[in-house]
């Protein structure tokens, strides 16, 4: 993850969205014929997927989602709409959260092609535009029951998902990062001004040897986070911090990275730009900066701030 987004946000997005989001809740929370059926094409890349939590009235607060499902004797009726949804236009999965009739939480594995179902793309977007977003819009579609995920119920089934994916983001973030450096790194070495490079002055070298140290703290709180993740030992707590971290990180190099590069970088011949407007999008999505900050508090403090 964090080379993909050494490439791009988007790119990584896209990677993301198919392993963590995807592939993940199948593997984990699905039946032994889901999975055989499904992981493999999405193994493979022969079939890509989306994940749908977020709604239009509902992001920071998916307990309050308003899609939901009845259950018609054969199958289930699924109506209601999903927003901000990477991969949508083009995948030929969604593993989509709905309320069933007891306003329980549950996942369903929706294919393209069921009727009622549609995926506008989103457009005029200024971030992550290596990456297709679009909406799930569920008009009486009918799934049939055994599309239904049955290890899970209640928001920890997309919440699991979410935790696997921004331990993806945690790296990933620093890949934008190194990117935005090793360019800042490049340019201050060749850029002369009074008669020699910019990197030969005290505040440039000042932004580079911060940029470098803040990168290292980030890659050894991931890597740190990764042992414990291997040994089952790693909490949501934890990946919160990670990803609020290193994300905050990477658009703070993206900016310092910026000014290095002086005029040159709002230009499209550097990557400066186009990570800052990408970063925007990940300090957002898969909770917010500020949403996980509480996360952390209550960790800390046992006191649940969100109310």
């Amino acid at each position: 993850m964090q080379e993909l987004e050494r490439g791009d946000s988007g790119i990584r997005s896209t990677a993301s969205v198919q392993s963590s989001l995807v592939m993940y809740p199948i593997y984990t929370y699905g039946s032994e014929a889901q999975r055989k059926k499904y992981l493999p094409k999405l193994a493979s890349g022969e079939w890509m997927g989306c994940f749908g939590l977020t709604e239009p009235d509902h992001g920071s607060n998916p307990g309050g989602m308003v899609t939901n499902i009845k259950d018609k004797g054969d199958h289930y009726l699924l109506n209601g709409a999903k927003m901000w949804i990477s991969n949508a236009p083009f995948a030929q999965v969604a593993v989509v959260w709905a309320k069933d009739e007891e306003g329980v939480i549950r996942g369903l594995i929706v294919e393209r092609g069921m009727k009622g179902f549609t995926t506008p793309e989103t457009h005029g977007k200024w971030s992550l535009r290596a990456s297709a977003t679009g909406e799930l819009v569920f008009d009486n579609v009918e799934v049939p029951k055994e599309n239904l995920l049955p290890n899970v119920k209640g928001l920890k089934g997309p919440l699991g998902c979410l935790n696997s994916a921004r331990y993806g983001i945690a790296w990933g973030a620093l890949g934008a990062a190194m990117d935005c450096y090793d360019s800042a790194l490049r340019y201050a070495k060749e850029r002369k001004q009074f008669g020699r490079p910019i990197g030969g002055f005290q505040l440039q070298q000042k932004k580079l040897a911060e940029m470098l140290t803040e990168i290292t703290k980030g890659q050894l709180l991931v890597w740190r986070l990764g042992k414990l993740k291997n040994e089952n030992r790693a909490n949501p707590a934890q990946i919160s911090m990670a990803k609020r971290n290193n994300v905050h990180t990477a658009l703070w190099c993206a900016r310092e990275a910026r000014q290095i590069h002086g005029g040159m970088g709002i230009t499209g011949e550097y990557p400066i730009m186009r990570h800052m407007m990408n970063l925007e999008s990940v300090i957002t999505y898969e909770g917010t900066h500020d949403i996980h900050l509480l996360i952390t508090g209550m960790d800390i403090t046992g006191e649940n701030a969100f109310t």
